[in-house]
C-alpha cells in the first residue's frame, strides 16, 4: 500500500512539474510573439532612390512608417540624420526600408558614385564672386545666370537670362579662411565641380565661350533655397527691358519706347 502511494505521489509531482514547465514555455513563447508584434518606426522609400543620390536629396524621398519589430531588416534607419551626409551606393526601390548598407560616404563613392544616366561632372573656373566662394557648399544647388552677346543688324546686343537651373554642387570652391581678409582678392580664380546633363554642359560651354573675349564676368552662379525652391517664368532681359520695366507710359516715352 505504501509503495503504491509513493508511486502515485511521484507521478503527481512529475505531472505538476511538467505542467509548470509547459506553462513557462507557453508564457515565454507568447512574450516572444508579442515582442515580435511590437511596432517600431523605420524609414521607407516613397519612390525609387537611384544610385548616386545624395543623402541630403534622399531625405525628401523617404517617409516614416510603423512596422512589426520582426519585419525590421538589418541596418534599418529610423532617422534621416543617419543618411544625410551619405550617398546612395545601391538602388532602393519604392516601399523598401532605408538601410545603411545601401548608402556610403562620399569619400567611398567619389564623384563617379554621384553620377548616373546622362549626368556629367563639369568643372568650371571663375572668380570668387562668380562661384560664391566661401558660401557654396557640397550638395548645394545653384542656377546659372548669364549675359550673352548677340550680333544682329550690325550691332552687338546683350541679352541676359537664367540659362540653367538646379545644378548640384559636387565640389564647392574653397573660400577664404575664417576671419581672413579678402580685400583685393575677389578676382582670384577658383573652380567648382557641378553635376549637369550632357545637354546642359553644352549650354554652359557656350556661355563660357561667349564671354572669353570680354574682361567682364558674363555669368554667375546663384544659390537656390534648400527647401521649397520656386522658379520665375523664363524670360530674356536686355537694356531695353531693364530700363523700361516698371516705368509709367510717360516715362517710357522719354526713353523712346
Amino acid at each position: 500500500m505504501t509503495y503504491r502511494v509513493r508511486n502515485i505521489g511521484i507521478a503527481v509531482a512529475l505531472a505538476i512539474v511538467a505542467a509548470l514547465l509547459t506553462s513557462f514555455y507557453v508564457t515565454s513563447y507568447k512574450r516572444h510573439v508579442q515582442r515580435g508584434e511590437d511596432h517600431v518606426t523605420v524609414l521607407v522609400a516613397k519612390h525609387d532612390i537611384p544610385v548616386g543620390t545624395a543623402g541630403s536629396d534622399a531625405v525628401g524621398m523617404v517617409s516614416a512608417t510603423q512596422v512589426p519589430r520582426r519585419s525590421v531588416v538589418p541596418g534599418s534607419v529610423s532617422n534621416t540624420d543617419e543618411i544625410k551626409s551619405l550617398v546612395a551606393s545601391q538602388e532602393t526601390f519604392a516601399g523598401e526600408q532605408i538601410t545603411t548598407q545601401r548608402f556610403s560616404s562620399v569619400a567611398q563613392t567619389g564623384v563617379e558614385g554621384q553620377l548616373r544616366g546622362n549626368l556629367r561632372a563639369f568643372q568650371v573656373q571663375g572668380d570668387q564672386n562668380q562661384l560664391l566662394a566661401g558660401t557654396l557648399k557640397n550638395n548645394d544647388h545653384v542656377d546659372l545666370v548669364a549675359a550673352v552677346s548677340v550680333h544682329t543688324n550690325g550691332n552687338d546686343v546683350v541679352f541676359s537670362r537664367v540659362v540653367l537651373r538646379d545644378l548640384k554642387v559636387l565640389q564647392a570652391p574653397s573660400g577664404p579662411a575664417p576671419g581672413s581678409k579678402i580685400t583685393g582678392s575677389p578676382d582670384q580664380n577658383g573652380s567648382a565641380l557641378l553635376a549637369m546633363t550632357d545637354s546642359q554642359a553644352q549650354k554652359f560651354q557656350l556661355v563660357l565661350a561667349n564671354g572669353s573675349n570680354s574682361s567682364a564676368a558674363n555669368w554667375h552662379l546663384e544659390l537656390r533655397p534648400v527647401t521649397h525652391a520656386a522658379d520665375s517664368p523664363d524670360h530674356l532681359d536686355s537694356v531695353k527691358t531693364v530700363l523700361s520695366d516698371g516705368l509709367s507710359r510717360g516715362a517710357r516715352r522719354v526713353l523712346g519706347h
